[in-house]
């Protein structure tokens, strides 16, 4: 038995490549490094990687984690920039046993000596969003924090190993350094290759306050089943975030076991998510809480045709 689980359609492409990987007798490691380099790669895909959207000064920061869930080795970069694939980066820092998470100029250091590649991640593209949101602020009643999606992933290979990694450029027009629940453990992301992994995107303030991808895995390991675990640890949250704070943030999250079987619940209206099983082809979903059940429908052609162009049109400064 082998799977792939990742957040949102752009993942598609990706884990249509790993699943090929993994059906040979792949890595579990490298299944997921390749899957999220995919979508770091491509341009158009505005909140990860090569032309992900900037913070407030215009610098592209990049966050990024990797985890083992045979050795729980695991390893993450924060605000870093310039470097291509910060989720490499992450996996070569989880072979450390001290020092595996570094931020900023420390990680970017680590980088350069390891022999990464140098890129500047700043497209002519994302900065056309960046200057039509600096002039929406101005004009509308609109957060210039919109548009934040991080890739999460968990993979399960054949030998049963199982990893769990994460890529984002975090909210867009952040502040300088900030950094989100994707390169923290237990947040963004956990995985162990005997209970099964999880994954989050949203807004990672709201993320962090719950150890959310932790909770989820600790469910599983209780012998819930990874839809339930998601649905609980995702209700919970939220709920107790609008008590206690009088709102909750967008709060998406993903889920696999160690048998394969998969999870998705969110609190917000059109999430999706990609899978592929050793019996399930690549799939993209649309998934929607109702009444405390997450209801998942295959996209539709339609869908899957307009996503892809309204995030490849032609942008027009405003």
């Amino acid at each position: 038995m082998w799977g792939i689980i990742a957040t949102w359609r752009m993942a598609q492409e990706g884990i249509s490549k790993a699943s090929e990987l993994l059906k040979d007798g792949g890595d579990a490691g490298d299944a997921i490094e390749m899957a999220i380099r995919e979508v770091e790669d491509f341009p158009f895909y505005k909140s990860v990687g090569y032309g992900g959207l900037p913070n407030e000064e215009m610098e592209v920061e990049l966050d990024a984690a990797y985890m083992d869930g045979d050795t729980f080795d695991l390893g993450a970069v924060a605000a870093i920039k310039d470097y291509a694939n910060p989720i490499s980066i992450a996996r070569r820092l989880s072979k450390e046993k001290v020092n595996s998470v570094l931020v900023a100029e420390g990680a970017e250091k680590f980088a350069h000596k390891e022999g990464f590649e140098r890129k500047n991640m700043l497209t002519d593209r994302a900065k056309i969003h960046y200057r039509n949101r600096v002039k929406e602020v101005q004009e509308q009643e609109i957060t210039p924090y919109a548009g934040h999606d991080t890739v999460g992933m968990v993979c399960l290979d054949e030998k049963s190993k199982m990893t769990a990694a994460t890529s984002t450029s975090g909210l867009f027009m952040k502040r300088k350094g900030r950094v989100g629940d994707s390169p923290i453990a237990g947040s963004g992301f956990y995985v162990d290759s005997k209970v099964g992994g999880a994954s989050a995107t949203g807004l990672g303030e709201d993320l962090m306050k719950g150890c959310i991808s932790y909770e989820i895995v600790r469910l599983m390991k209780e012998g819930m089943h990874p839809q339930e675990a998601c649905e609980k640890a995702v209700l919970e949250l939220d709920k107790e975030l609008k008590e206690r704070r009088g709102k909750a943030g967008d709060l998406s999250l993903i889920a696999m076991n160690c048998k394969g079987e998969w999870g998705v619940a969110t609190n917000i209206e059109g999430f999706s998510f990609a899978v592929a099983t050793a019996n399930e082809e690549p799939t993209v979903y649309l998934t929607k809480m109702v009444d405390g059940k997450c209801v998942h429908e295959v996209a539709s052609q339609e869908w899957l045709d307009n996503y892809m162009k309204t995030r490849t049109a032609p942008l027009v400064e405003k």
